[in-house]
């Protein structure tokens, strides 16, 4: 497919679909011919290689959002860091902050990623698989597959990097960060959040 047939409504959806900017949706749909779905792989591939090399600079600077949500019963704090004051008063970055205190209000993370829940709590998931398997009279031998497979979709419950995004579920927010820190040009790091819910107990 030649550049000319590449229509600006393909462009429009591709940039849609991934955020990526306007010239490099038109070459990923050149260098794919057109697919659609290759040329998201093929933004991803470059998007995520970019992010990668600046995962390891340090933020210091960014933001703390504030949000409240359903009238006041619930309300979330986020912490999220960039290199420098010019980035964390960008209107992308500070979209990125509230778009993420909004799905922390929504999706009630408990963790921040897969390292960050205690090993008991761990082995209290295991135990409760493995009883549900050996309930439903599943056959030994695939006990630990069952196990591992409930054990990862419970830190896509309670995991915030790993819960797909409340406003596009095709994606995680480990894969929003990696979107948001190509496409900003700096490092991004989700530094730490709070939620909490109206009449909830203390844990």
């Amino acid at each position: 497919m030649s550049t000319l047939e590449i229509s600006a409504q393909m462009v429009k959806e591709l940039r849609e679909a991934t955020g990526a900017g306007i010239l490099d949706c038109r070459k990923a749909l050149t260098e794919t011919g057109g697919d659609f779905e290759k040329a998201v792989a093929y933004l991803r591939e470059k998007g995520l290689a970019s992010a990668a090399k600046k995962a390891g600079r340090e933020a210091k600077d960014g933001k703390v959002e504030l949000y409240s949500h359903a009238g006041g019963r619930v309300g979330v704090m986020v912490e999220v860091n960039c290199e420098t004051d010019f980035v964390a008063r960008t209107e992308q970055f500070q979209a990125f902050a509230h778009d993420l205190a909004l799905h922390i209000a929504a999706s009630a993370p408990r963790y921040m990623d897969v390292a960050d829940v205690p090993a008991e709590v761990v082995e209290a998931e295991r135990a409760i698989a493995r009883n549900r398997a050996k309930e439903d009279g599943k056959p030994e031998k695939i006990w630990d597959k069952i196990v591992d497979g409930r054990l990862e979709k419970f830190y896509q419950e309670v995991c915030l990097l790993k819960q797909p995004y409340v406003k596009d579920e095709s994606k995680t927010i480990a894969e929003l960060l990696k979107e948001t820190i190509s496409a900003i040009g700096e490092n991004v790091i989700i530094r730490r959040f709070a939620r909490w819910e109206l009449g909830e107990s203390a844990q």
